[in-house]
């Protein structure tokens, strides 16, 4: 590649997510990461794109909603350049309802989800009997169905776009000097450097714990169940997932916690019951300390972008977080929400 126009750090969800956009745009982009792409929580397994819950609406909730209603024509582009599946589908996610509180803070979201989600997808609530043997057991009889929920294989999303980007001449390489517009998507590591140099705490990583099944479901919404998703891929697999470990050592052993997720998911999901694990997985996912992602200008680094902190959302806030850099980093056009901003979280 004779000159850069941007290089991006960091191969997980938001590094060639921005890569994708930018390329797409015309420009001439490089992605540097010394370990590759996907070698971090990017390269896991679960990929539920969930949405907040439609009530106490504010900027992040908006972003991400307008960004999982994106994710379709993001991720059919990326598959027809590059022609690998991503595994995304918007199949849905259903909830058990506990009691009758439960039941009526159910209705009410349904109600502002009617309104919020602007008719593009339902928060309903539906009998579980008539949802078949992938459904959760609710002591209520009753079930929350959202249609705006969607799931996606990280591993294999980010060979998409490994592909895409490829297809359309983009290097990905593990080391590089710095051409061009630099965009720093470094992940938990990254964070840490930044506490360091702005010497108060941006955030941090928490690791993750979570397991694989060998069951085909791959049309079947996913669950929630007392804080366990159980994401049925499009490959013949079901994921599960995952721990909230703030303290590690080792940043990809697995332990007992995920036998008990395992346990769990079992017992949540008794069709799971005889089905081989095929995978256990531990990674480390970067969390800002506002839980928001960090988005824009570098202070005091003319031309240097801090593109962070997508715990649990990288794949789902990807699309729409990948146009607003793009239009930062290529145009200098600044429609970043003050929630998401750099200055905001320091």
């Amino acid at each position: 590649m004779a000159s850069v126009d941007v290089t991006v750090r960091g191969a997980g969800a938001f590094g060639l997510s921005v890569a994708w956009v930018c390329a797409q745009r015309g420009a001439r982009v490089r992605v540097v990461d010394p370990y590759g792409p996907g070698a971090g929580s990017s390269g896991g397994v679960v990929g539920a794109l969930a949405p907040h819950v439609p009530e106490n609406w504010n900027s992040k909730k908006a972003f991400q909603l307008e960004s999982l209603l994106m994710a379709e024509s993001f991720w059919a582009e990326v598959e027809a350049v590059g022609g690998l599946s991503s595994g995304y589908g918007r199949t849905g996610r259903l909830q058990p309802i506990a009691d009758e509180h439960v039941l009526k803070l159910a209705q009410e979201r349904a109600q502002g989800a009617a309104e919020l989600w602007q008719g593009k997808a339902r928060w309903e609530i539906v009998d579980a009997a008539a949802m078949g043997d992938f459904a959760p057991h609710s002591p209520t009889g009753k079930l929350i169905f959202d249609t705006l929920t969607g799931r996606m294989h990280p591993r294999r999303a980010c060979a998409a776009l490994v592909a895409a980007l490829q297809a359309k001449d983009v290097e990905i390489v593990v080391e590089a000097p710095d051409e061009g517009a630099v965009a720093w998507a470094t992940g938990w590591q990254g964070l840490r450097a930044l506490s360091e140099e702005f010497g108060k705490k941006v955030g941090d990583g928490v690791k993750g714990q979570a397991a694989l099944f060998r069951y085909s479901a791959s049309e079947a919404p996913q669950l929630f169940v007392e804080t366990l998703h159980i994401v049925p891929h499009a490959d013949g697999t079901v994921a599960i997932g995952s721990t909230s470990e703030r303290e590690f050592e080792d940043p990809a052993s697995v332990d007992d916690q995920v036998e008990m997720l395992i346990e769990k998911a079992r017992a949540a999901l008794p069709v799971l019951e005889t089905a081989e694990v095929i995978e256990r997985w531990a990674g480390v996912r970067p969390r800002a300390r506002s839980r928001a992602p960090i988005l824009g200008a570098w202070p005091g680094r003319p031309g240097h972008f801090i593109v962070n902190g997508g715990f649990k959302i990288g794949f789902g806030m990807g699309p729409k977080v990948a146009h607003v850099m793009a239009d930062l980093v290529l145009e200098g056009r600044d429609d970043i929400p003050d929630a998401f901003r750099v200055e905001t979280c320091l």
